[in-house]
């Protein structure tokens, strides 16, 4: 990778979320399935960490992440569930400034199909100091699958969360609200 690519790479962090990998009683598979895909991607992991099932840890976390300006995305792994330990989602909200709602809905919707359990995910996705976190399934298979749905529009985000518009290949924000009629103008 030349010295501009590396510069202008996206930095990725990955927090898998696992009271058993974090006793050691488990290994992690899902926190390397995120750093094999989102590398093939072009992204550039910048660290990786596990934690327990601990709203606390895992908030304090992914505000140092977010907030320390070297990480444009945040992937978290596991606690997206049913199950009373399963807190991911509630510390993921307690830091974010605004929920994007389509990412997780978009793969809850299109990996339903190989899983019908897809839908009981109550994974979420945000902003935080333009820095943005989606929560992922707790298996490799399901973070392959869900990246597989978000790939092609989480650098977008990521460009549009940083001002940084153009970049992504999409040129500037265009106005999706707007439709022309046949002259040529527009209405709201």
């Amino acid at each position: 990778m030349s010295e501009l690519q590396a510069r202008s790479a996206r930095r990725l962090a990955t927090l898998t979320i696992s009271d058993a990998g974090s006793k050691g009683e488990r290994q992690d598979t899902s926190g390397p399935a995120i750093s094999e895909v989102m590398t093939e991607l072009g992204y550039v992991e910048i660290d990786r960490v596990l934690v327990p099932d601990e709203a606390d840890q895992i908030s304090r976390q992914l505000a140092a992440w977010c907030d320390g300006g070297e990480v444009d995305i945040v992937l978290t792994t596991g606690g997206t569930g049913l199950s009373p330990r399963d807190v991911t989602p509630e510390a993921t909200r307690s830091v974010i400034e605004y929920e994007i709602p389509g990412i997780p809905e978009a793969i809850r919707t299109q990996t339903a199909a190989s899983t019908r359990m897809a839908m009981l995910s109550r994974a979420v996705a945000g902003i935080r100091s333009g820095c943005l976190v989606i929560n992922l399934p707790g298996s490799p298979t399901g973070v392959r699958e869900a990246l597989a749905v978000i790939g092609p529009v989480i650098g977008h985000a990521i460009d549009i969360a940083r001002d940084r518009p153009g970049q992504s290949g999409h040129g500037d924000h265009t106005d999706h609200d707007s439709q022309s009629d046949h002259s040529g103008h527009k209405s709201l």
